[in-house]
């Protein structure tokens, strides 16, 4: 049996950021016709141990389509941005959708990255107001790199503010951007000086605190929460989920993995139906984006185990279309 292996490099030059928007936008209108199998991911903790495992399974049919079998097992190291290293390493399987049999290993952090930016590139498609141009980003890791590119794609940028904790990690990321974009990337050190005048704003941290107030977030605004994935982290404060228009990439993962929903739910500031929509339902139709140019629309993002394995599957046949990869005997 030939199994494929792709690389970082090579997944990003198969699947740069801008071709993943509307793979995505077909996988979440997947979720929603009911389409996609996907349990709740499974988190491993070991005690005493210093990170965590997570497993996302992942079984994607359909009519006219033969059915696709994905994993992602991915381990979370919270210290590895100060490694130089992304904190999501590990790697997404794909299986033959007939016989079971292993067709594919690719690395895992550079599908997050990408498929994740991709997903806020729907949403900012869908929700941000037609002239938002004024980007603030918190954060300046792996997430925060492709979220630029993501807006980017999506929406005409007048300004970009970066902060980061380290002003020299701000500073570092408008050197390595600048040249991707076509406006001034500021680095700055204060979220609060960031955010204040944004009409789009991403959260790409790994803080388990929130990192924006909603007294910063001026009407109109379009948040893209990010970087919060476990039930004891955030990055937005409860009232900011309480003042905003939510919508996220599926209900039960928000509800049950969410930080950002479950501590606001916990101070009684928002509930299930304070969730006004999936994604997948507003590029069905079934559901209203923005209702009105100032409200405040938030997008939660948590990744789905179905990101994962429609990237699996488009880079398995772009890499066998342009001779990519490194195939293996298994």
């Amino acid at each position: 049996m030939k199994v494929l292996v792709l690389t970082q490099g090579e997944i990003e030059r198969l699947m740069p950021v801008e071709a993943c928007i509307d793979l995505m936008a077909d996988a979440l209108k997947a979720l929603a016709r009911g389409d996609v199998h996907q349990p709740l991911r499974m988190i491993v903790r070991p005690p005493n141990t210093a990170g965590l495992m997570g497993l996302m399974p992942a079984v994607l049919s359909g009519p006219g389509r033969k059915p696709a079998y994905g994993l992602k097992v991915v381990c979370l190291f919270k210290d590895n941005p100060a490694r130089g290293k992304d904190m999501h390493q590990g790697g997404v399987l794909l299986f033959d959708g007939t016989t079971g049999e292993l067709v594919a290993l690719m690395n895992a952090s550079a599908i997050t990255a990408i498929r994740t930016a991709a997903v806020s590139g729907v949403a900012t498609r869908l929700l941000a107001r037609e002239d938002a141009g004024d980007v603030a980003i918190i954060g300046a890791g792996v997430q925060a790199r492709t979220h630029l590119l993501a807006m980017a794609a999506v929406r005409r940028m007048r300004r970009v503010r970066v902060a980061s904790r380290s002003i020299d990690r701000a500073r570092a990321f408008a050197r390595e951007m600048q040249a991707r974009v076509d406006c001034a990337i500021e680095p700055l050190a204060s979220a609060a000086d960031a955010v204040r005048g944004a009409d789009l704003i991403v959260t790409a941290t790994s803080s388990v605190n929130p990192v924006i107030e909603h007294t910063w977030i001026a009407p109109g605004t379009h948040l893209n929460a990010v970087g919060a994935s476990l039930p004891h982290a955030r990055e937005v404060d409860s009232a900011t989920m309480a003042r905003s228009a939510i919508f996220v990439d599926r209900r039960e993962s928000t509800i049950s993995e969410s930080g950002d929903y479950r501590l606001a739910a916990a101070d009684g500031a928002i509930g299930p139906h304070d969730i006004r929509a999936e994604l997948g339902e507003l590029l069905l139709g079934k559901q209203q984006g923005r209702s009105t140019p100032e409200e405040i629309t938030l997008f939660k993002s948590l990744g789905l185990a179905v990101e994962d394995l429609a990237s699996a599957e488009f880079l398995y046949q772009r890499a066998q279309d342009v001779g990519a990869g490194t195939w293996v005997d298994l």
